[in-house]
């Protein structure tokens, strides 16, 4: 060791040669564990615990320590390796180390293998061994020396090692050395150096255990949200999702993007109460209710009606809020419900931001109802903010102060020249998030913002058709004036021929006027809307049979097709490829 090592004098008492230790020195003693296996066991984390013990071994037991630890760390029911491997992971001396000298990291040196098994053969009794027991100077000599460790090796009782075990597996080692000034260790404190040891391997395991079960709940938490958002015609998406910066990281918060028939979309942001696995678990049930609902195409105020029934049958008090909104790029609308969730923010093309004000509703799983449905303008450039309250509420502010702190930070993101675009998605996301500044966080957040671009009316064209035999002819017709006047005449006798199928088989089913509509996109889609409930299945026709043929052709010929059941009947659509040379290219 360096020349400076053992300087100081330790502030723990020692017994002297051959002399009885006195009442004082084992008070001191008892002290100074107290404190030192305090601080070790505060520590959640792996480098915090093995922080605390460089802190409490330098300069008051030991004038330098060394930590190596088995690479990879054995926990659970894993087979150790086969060749133990040791790694530097943590060091400490006598004096401090200077400021602008760097921790080691933690991927450290690592001592070579024969080095690590002999080190491990002398400690398999499990009790810290001296210097000068069989052995003990040279291995230890060679694992500092891969360490880079600073001067000559103390020797005999100036040195002491004591192994690291939890669960029964050996998970590294501890070095203690002193310098010459300073007495040699003993017995009562190779006791000391056992309790650190301990003490320190409960607070790995249990480290170690703590950073897998958050990275499980982690894991978990995000297999329940969406990997990814839609990509809609006629609106684009972000989302953020922090979980809780204090307590457990598995929460209730959830958002979602779902696509309806006609470019819509359904937006979608919850928040169970609590965090805990069962929290997750609600959250991860009421968010496929709540999309399968929405694909239902049912009102808003409808599936939080049911969103509520669900939570009931559930069983125990689950209580979520929840918001949900469509948005209709074609009529340039937002249909919005609310249950117990703070409201929406809406900022306008020209930079204001406001507050969209909702009837709230009781939360999901109250059983009271009485959701209503807001109908509101969502004009092109418009951007809508859906988030849960772990962005707004702290201890020292409610939420409606902090709905009103984003809606000024929003207001601020978006000033700028007349005219000038508005702010990107991400960018509004993050500015979102800068009102939690750098305090904790008690709950996990979930953000999702849509920016409403609308389809141009130009290029959208519906009518609604009489059942009658003759209106598969009509619909042809219709087609292909409107082909004409979109430049489309390339696509026209394809169209007419899977319009005249879609729309012959919804003629045999409705007992009310039937819609159809063509939308040219990026692709061109057409939509054939009827009352019946029954939603065609594609099969394979026999030769003798005179009908069956007509899905198959419309599988064949379009680029994809669908069918979605709706609260009112179902809508029959398929989408084609539109000419590299027309619009919309």
């Amino acid at each position: 060791m360096t020349k400076g090592l053992g300087a100081g004098r330790s502030p723990l008492r020692h017994g002297r040669d051959a002399r009885p230790e006195h009442a004082g020195a084992q008070l001191d003693r008892l002290r100074f564990l107290d404190g030192a296996t305090g601080r070790i066991s505060r520590g959640l984390a792996l480098d915090a615990t093995l922080y605390e013990l460089c802190q409490a071994a330098v300069p008051a037991f030991a004038d330098h320590v060394f930590v190596h630890l088995s690479d990879p760390l054995p926990f659970g029911e894993e087979l150790p390796a086969a060749d133990p491997v040791l790694r530097l992971y943590a060091t400490e001396r006598t004096p401090p180390r200077p400021p602008d000298v760097p921790a080691p990291p933690a991927s450290g040196p690592v001592a070579p293998p024969e080095v690590a098994v002999r080190l491990t053969g002398l400690l398999d009794a499990g009790g810290p061994v001296f210097g000068d027991g069989p052995g003990v100077t040279p291995v230890v000599c060679a694992l500092l020396t891969a360490a880079d460790a600073p001067g000559p090796v103390p020797s005999g009782r100036r040195l002491l090692v004591a192994p690291l075990r939890g669960g029964g597996r050996f998970l590294g080692c501890v070095v203690l050395a002193r310098g010459a000034g300073r007495p040699p260790f003993t017995d009562e404190d190779r006791y000391v150096a056992s309790q650190l040891a301990g003490y320190t391997a409960l607070g790995m395991h249990r480290a170690v255990l703590y950073g897998r079960e958050a990275s499980f709940a982690d894991a978990l938490q995000r297999t329940m949200l969406p990997p990814s958002l839609p990509t809609p015609t006629g609106v684009r998406l972000a989302s953020r999702y922090l979980p809780a910066s204090r307590t457990s990281r598995v929460g209730g918060d959830w958002y979602d993007a779902v696509p309806l028939p006609g470019n819509r979309v359904a937006l979608v942001i919850g928040d169970v109460m609590g965090h805990s696995l069962t929290s997750a678990a609600i959250m991860g049930q009421l968010r496929t209710v709540a999309q399968t609902l929405a694909r239902l195409d049912l009102p808003p105020d409808e599936v939080l009606h049911h969103l509520d029934e669900q939570a009931e049958r559930l069983g125990g008090r689950h209580i979520a809020t929840c918001l949900y909104a469509v948005y209709d790029p074609v009529r340039h609308r937002l249909l919005v419900a609310n249950a117990g969730h703070p409201p929406p923010l809406l900022l306008r093309p020209d930079g204001r931001a406001e507050i969209v004000r909702v009837p709230p509703g009781a939360p999901i799983g109250v059983g009271s109802g009485g959701f209503e449905t807001t109908e509101l303008s969502a004009p092109a450039g418009a951007t809508l903010l859906l988030y849960t309250d772990g962005l707004v509420e702290s201890r020292d502010s409610d939420v409606m102060a902090g709905v009103e702190r984003l809606r000024d930070r929003l207001r601020a993101a978006a000033a700028g020249p007349a005219g000038a675009a508005p702010p990107a998605l991400e960018t509004l996301c993050e500015e979102a998030l800068g009102i939690l500044g750098s305090r904790d966080r008690d709950d996990d957040i979930a953000l999702l913002a849509a920016r409403f671009v609308g389809l141009d009316p130009q290029t959208v064209a519906s009518w609604y058709l009489a059942p009658h035999p003759r209106t598969a002819g009509q619909a042809r017709r219709l087609v292909r004036r409107t082909l004409r006047r979109w430049d489309l005449d390339v696509l026209h006798e394809e169209t007419e021929l899977l319009v005249d199928e879609v729309v012959a088989n919804a003629v045999r089913f409705a007992g009310r006027p039937i819609t159809l509509r063509l939308l040219r996109t990026d692709v061109l889609r057409c939509e054939v809307g009827d009352d019946s409930p029954l939603v065609p299945r594609l099969r394979h026709a026999q030769p003798s049979d005179e009908g069956g043929r007509g899905l198959f052709l419309v599988d064949q010929l379009a680029l994809r097709w669908g069918a979605t059941r709706l609260s009112t009947g179902k809508v029959v659509w398929f989408e084609q490829s539109l000419p590299a040379s027309g619009p919309g290219r």
